[in-house]
């Protein structure tokens, strides 16, 4: 038996799986490491940090296996995105990593705004958001010139913990676009965005294809990690890149909606020249020329968690959810806008704030269970009429995460969605991505597509009751209108905030 290694750098956590050549995954171990905000809106994290959980989590995936190295072809990665780690000319971290969450950036957004004007649309496909990580570059530049000074290379969280452990340089095309500093269409680094912003084109590392092999294990790290030192290591890809990956998207019409913290709609694109407006993502793939869209609701799991943490905080979710199922579309005159941290998609607002609408005595904390996922669900339409509306038919969505685990939520979102929802058999998200890319990089399989084809299997089917999509239907129309009519009240209510 032969096995690939996927390695997924989380916020909060490294997990790593290992999976057989059906797509099985036979064991997975994760290791947390700390998140430091030193000021308010920053957010930070010692690179140093990400490597001892990987070296910590693939040495224990071994032990636990009992599986020989020896087996192992190959590992790949799947990272969160954007996260800003600046290296000196030795391969030193010269300062904290400023990761994906951190917002202190809204003066440079301004700026690449003023500078760049309609020309960043056009080459970096992406509006210019306090995640990405030139703003980041600009606040460095700004504010520690010094640092900026000694940095030979700019990298993201997993091309940092690659180049721990093979001594490589290299940043995937599906994670350098969401740098604001890639041409995504040509797939360079453009030189004409570098140059705005007096940025020296020498910052930017070398560029790959997800599936690339970029090195094998330094002997140090194989000793570590419990591997062989001819462990072949590949590239991988974003983490969101990578969990389409996992669940299959992998050509024209497929689209998936992942629900954790945030929420996600993903849709496979292979025109480059799709020109959205920024008014969703547009990123590369890990496939080898191909693009997907995305739009994004910051708060969908977390206004769950939120919602079950301040009301119900005696419940577990099951016990939440329990009830959800008895309650009619639309909670009983019960609206909820999942603004609580913001919004992303269509609404790039960091200011918005969440409301209920409607609420009466009759209403029990069902309704508003239910009103809550209704919100959220709501929230990711918009992300799917955006897709739709670029001339995309989307009859079937593959669903992952938090979302894809309440059945009752499930036929929620085929019916407000007005498409069949796909479960998975085995969800792994972007572990199982960068598994692919690994088995892929290690010729297990022809291409990507006959790799999902082997590894990722349909469970269930959850198709919309017309009935409920027409009542849905309905009521999005009154949610597209909360934004609107509220956001000039929200900006007075701010005030009353500090």
């Amino acid at each position: 038996m032969k096995y690939v290694i996927g390695v997924d750098l989380g916020t909060s956590a490294v997990k790593t799986v290992l999976v057989d050549p059906q797509g099985k995954v036979a064991f997975e171990h994760s290791e947390s490491y700390p998140l430091s905000r030193p000021q308010p809106n920053w957010s930070e994290q010692n690179p140093e940090d990400w490597v001892q959980g990987t070296l910590v989590s693939l040495r224990r995936l071994i032990e636990v296996s009992g599986v020989d190295p020896s087996q192992v072809d190959g590992i790949s990665f799947s990272g969160q995105m954007h996260g800003l780690v600046l290296v000196d000319r030795e391969g030193k971290v010269l300062r904290p990593a400023i990761l994906w969450n951190d917002t202190r950036t809204t003066a440079q957004c301004r700026k690449i705004e003023k500078v760049l004007g309609s020309k960043l649309i056009g080459i970096a496909r992406n509006r210019a958001l306090e995640g990405f990580t030139l703003p980041k570059i600009l606040w460095v530049q700004e504010n520690e010139p010094e640092v900026l000074a000694q940095a030979a290379l700019f990298l993201l969280p997993k091309d940092y913990v690659r180049y721990r452990l093979t001594g490589d340089y290299a940043m995937d095309y599906s994670d350098a676009a969401g740098t604001l500093l890639l041409d995504v269409g040509a797939k360079t680094w453009s030189a004409e965005i570098a140059e705005a912003f007096g940025l020296p084109f020498s910052l930017c590392p070398k560029l790959v294809e997800s599936f690339d092999l970029t090195g094998t294990l330094l002997p140090e790290i194989a000793e570590a990690s419990g591997l062989l030192p001819s462990t072949k290591v590949f590239a991988g890809g974003a983490d969101n890149a990578c969990g389409a990956l996992g669940a299959g998207i992998l050509g024209e019409g497929r689209t998936m909606c992942s629900i954790g913290t945030s929420g996600v709609v993903l849709s496979y694109e292979s025109n480059k020249d799709l020109n959205l407006e920024g008014k969703v993502h547009f990123f590369n793939h890990g496939e080898k020329d191909a693009y997907y869209i995305m739009g994004v609701t910051l708060a969908a799991g977390y206004s769950l968690t939120w919602f079950k943490e301040t009301f119900a905080g005696d419940k577990s979710f099951d016990e939440l959810l329990q009830g959800v199922d008895s309650i009619p579309a639309g909670s009983g005159g019960l609206l909820f806008t999942p603004y609580i941290v913001g919004e992303r998609t269509p609404h790039p607002d960091p200011n918005i704030r969440g409301s209920f609408i409607g609420m009466d005595a009759g209403h029990t904390l069902a309704h508003f269970t239910r009103s809550v996922l209704e919100g959220i669900t709501f929230s990711l339409r918009e992300s799917i009429d955006i897709v739709r509306d670029s001339g995309k038919e989307i009859t079937e969505v593959v669903a992952i995460g938090g979302g894809a685990k309440n059945e009752a939520w499930l036929q929620m979102q085929a019916d407000i969605f007005n498409a069949s929802i796909i479960k998975l058999e085995s969800e792994q998200g972007p572990a199982m991505g960068a598994a692919m890319l690994a088995a892929y990089g290690s010729g297990w399989f022809a291409s990507l597509s006959e790799c999902a084809e082997a590894f990722i299997r349909p469970a269930e089917v959850y198709k919309p009751n017309a009935q409920q999509a027409e009542v849905y239907n309905g009521l999005f129309h009154l949610y597209q209108q909360v934004y609107g009519q509220t956001r000039e009240l929200n900006d007075k209510l701010a005030a009353y905030r500090k």
